[in-house]
């Protein structure tokens, strides 16, 4: 009875890696890898001069991005890429630290490598990644991804987010079209019910004002805008507890682990050639403390003896590190848009999955892929006369 249940549950996991990493995926023969770029020193990048104007700056910047994420720098590098103006507004354009957005999969990549943007993988010590063994009760399954069909350097991918948003970063200022600055916006622009453009405070707590045609928001899961733009209703099934496992390896070579335990299933990656992430999914009702060290006794007594025993002591001594524990709430938001003139929502500010799925990047990037084939032909509209003083397309 115990073989059939993980078969079967490892057969309906390999369906939903199989779908995250087919989704919207197509051939390599057309694809390729652009050189890397140095990131500009300072945290402010060709600042375009518009932000104080008293009305539109007409000509100077097609799209504004709030955000410098995964979603927003790949597309800012992608529509730069096209010749468009982009101005990109991010709160924090220094290397973060976090536990989500660390496990690309092979749909991603693919994805990555279609933006031309495949080489930001490189020089982050990203380990390439083939599947997962599935675990329950001292049973194991090999859930593979299905690379069958494609070359051999298509894989998943994990990192530290934070080296791999610094590349994207660097890709994008690299444009000379690309202003990459750093603001916190406040509140979008708004215009007879249209969207003209955003208002932010620069990293001096000066409040600015700048003006686009389209403004897209993709300022991630914890976004102030989101409520402007779509339906705010989110649900927090439960938390991610992270924190990083030296001195130990993974029974199998270029394979996560999951572990199906009771109370919290148990995910183990490898995040550079040293370290492995450990996350924790605990119900959201069940949440203990970590300042008090509830969250430490949890994990001892209910989640190590669950661990594999080649794991397990690394595991305890993770947990006994001070501030190694981190923790994140696991959002599920539909993606419920309120049409609006002017502003688009994509990313994980418009919509989330559970993050246990591990494809939050991969719909990221492959959204980006196609808002970049969608507004192309508006933007021909924009940069090139005789089109350049028609009304704004992005409102028709």
């Amino acid at each position: 009875m115990a073989e059939q249940y993980i078969v079967g549950v490892a057969d309906v996991i390999a369906f939903l890696l199989g779908f995250v990493f087919l989704v919207r995926s197509w051939g390599l023969s057309k694809l390729k890898r652009a050189a890397s770029m140095e990131f500009p020193k300072e945290n402010c990048v060709n600042k375009n001069g518009n932000g104080e104007g008293e009305g539109e700056a007409v000509g100077t910047t097609e799209v504004i991005i709030v955000g410098a994420g995964v979603a927003g720098a790949a597309l800012a590098y992608s529509l730069g890429k096209d010749e468009c103006r982009v101005q990109v507004i991010e709160r924090d354009l220094n290397a973060l630290n976090r536990i989500a957005g660390e496990f690309l999969m092979p749909g991603g990549y693919l994805k990555l490598i279609e933006l031309g943007l495949g080489d930001c993988v490189d020089e982050i010590d990203a380990q390439p990644i083939l599947g997962y063994t599935l675990n329950k009760d001292g049973k194991e399954a090999l859930v593979s991804f299905p690379l069958e069909k494609f070359q051999s350097h298509v894989v998943g991918k994990t990192f530290h987010n934070g080296r791999f948003v610094q590349r994207l970063r660097k890709k994008a200022a690299s444009l000379h079209n690309v202003s990459l600055e750093q603001g916190t916006v406040t509140s979008l622009l708004e215009e007879n019910g249209i969207v003209k453009g955003v208002y932010y405070k620069d990293k001096s707590g000066q409040l600015l004002t700048a003006y686009a045609p389209l403004t897209i928001v993709c300022d991630g899961c914890f976004s102030n805008l989101r409520r402007s733009l779509c339906h705010s209703k989110v649900d927090i099934p439960s938390y991610f507890v992270g924190f990083i496992l030296t001195n130990c390896k993974l029974p199998k070579e270029k394979y996560g682990v999951f572990i199906l335990a009771d109370p919290s299933p148990i995910l183990f990656y490898p995040i550079s050639s040293t370290e492995i992430r450990c996350l924790v999914d605990v119900p959201s009702q069940n949440l203990p403390s970590v300042s008090n060290g509830e969250m430490a006794h949890y994990l001892k007594t209910l989640v190590a003896p669950k661990v594999l025993p080649e794991l397990y002591n690394s595991f305890i001594s993770a947990i006994e590190k001070k501030d190694n524990i981190r923790i994140m709430p696991n959002k599920i938001m539909a993606g419920a848009p309120h049409l609006t003139p002017g502003a688009f929502l994509i990313g994980d500010a418009f919509n989330m999955r559970h993050a246990i799925t591990g494809g939050g990047m991969t719909v990221a990037l492959s959204d980006v892929v196609i808002l970049r084939d969608l507004l192309r032909p508006c933007m021909i509209y924009l940069m090139h006369p005789p089109f350049a003083n028609i009304s704004n397309p992005f409102i028709l």
